[in-house]
């Protein structure tokens, strides 16, 4: 029963998002994938291939972090603003449930962008005679949906206790913290300062690590540059259990607001 409310749960969200017009995304997507390899010879001096990888992940990124933010601090906010959740919690449904069951739907439909999205990037590819590796491009999409899942769940942490615009200025600041983590600890090491240390490693400890979930560069590269398949598994689990954390913050502070 549990399985099946969670999951109606998710589809509802998985069909409303498709609904507002998301997967247009593709369409914009391929547009600019297409002006991009009709420009780049012009002014790459022999070096659009690379740039062409390169453009491409970033874009599947970039529009997978813009989904997840913009809407994800929205899926209980808006709920709550316009008092629907009112009705959704006096139903046999546990906040719980409810909240995972957003953050269900939200991944499903970031999961279905990015794959869409890396397909027609490897038939353009694929197309245009550049090299790749399917295998590494492959695996940089999958952490690219491990990356947006936790987006997602940073969304829906911020989205249960503040509106929605102070939400999603707060997850864009974890998302570019959360990248810029492991420079920040190097920081501290070179300033010598035992406070500042202690407070970028403290940043470090609390903040998402998302670099671990980076494999954008190693994919334009090909398999060689990609970590061992043990630090993979170790990645992909680090970003699993930060998630669920994350969820249970969410479930946690839902569960304790009054409405």
């Amino acid at each position: 029963m549990v399985l099946s409310r969670v999951g109606v749960i998710a589809r509802t969200v998985f069909l409303e998002v498709i609904r507002d017009r998301i997967l247009y995304l593709v369409a914009l997507f391929a547009l600019v994938m297409v002006i991009a390899r009709v420009l780049l010879p012009d002014i790459s001096a022999g070096a659009e291939n690379k740039i062409l990888l390169d453009l491409g992940l970033a874009a599947i990124h970039l529009l997978s972090v813009i989904v997840a933010v913009f809407v994800g601090t929205g899926l209980i906010n808006k709920e709550i603003e316009k008092r629907t959740v009112l009705v959704l919690i006096a139903k046999p449904v546990s906040r719980a449930e409810f909240i995972i069951g957003k953050h269900l739907g939200l991944t499903a439909v970031l999961a279905v962008l990015i794959a869409a999205l890396g397909l027609i990037f490897v038939v353009l590819l694929g197309a245009s005679g550049v090299p790749f590796s399917l295998g590494s491009i492959g695996l940089a999409l999958l952490f690219m949906a491990l990356e947006a899942a936790l987006l997602v769940a940073v969304a829906i942490v911020f989205g249960v206790f503040t509106s929605s615009l102070l939400a999603t200025l707060l997850t864009f600041a974890v998302y570019l913290m959360g990248h810029l983590s492991q420079d920040m600890v190097a920081f501290g090491e070179l300033s010598e300062n035992p406070a500042v240390q202690r407070l970028t490693n403290t940043l470090y400890l609390v903040l998402p690590d998302l670099e671990r979930l980076n494999l954008r560069n190693a994919a334009a590269y090909g398999m060689e540059l990609l970590p061992t398949a043990a630090a993979l598994g170790g990645h992909a689990l680090y970003g699993l259990l930060y998630t669920a954390l994350l969820l249970a913050v969410a479930i946690l502070v839902f569960s304790r607001r009054q409405f």
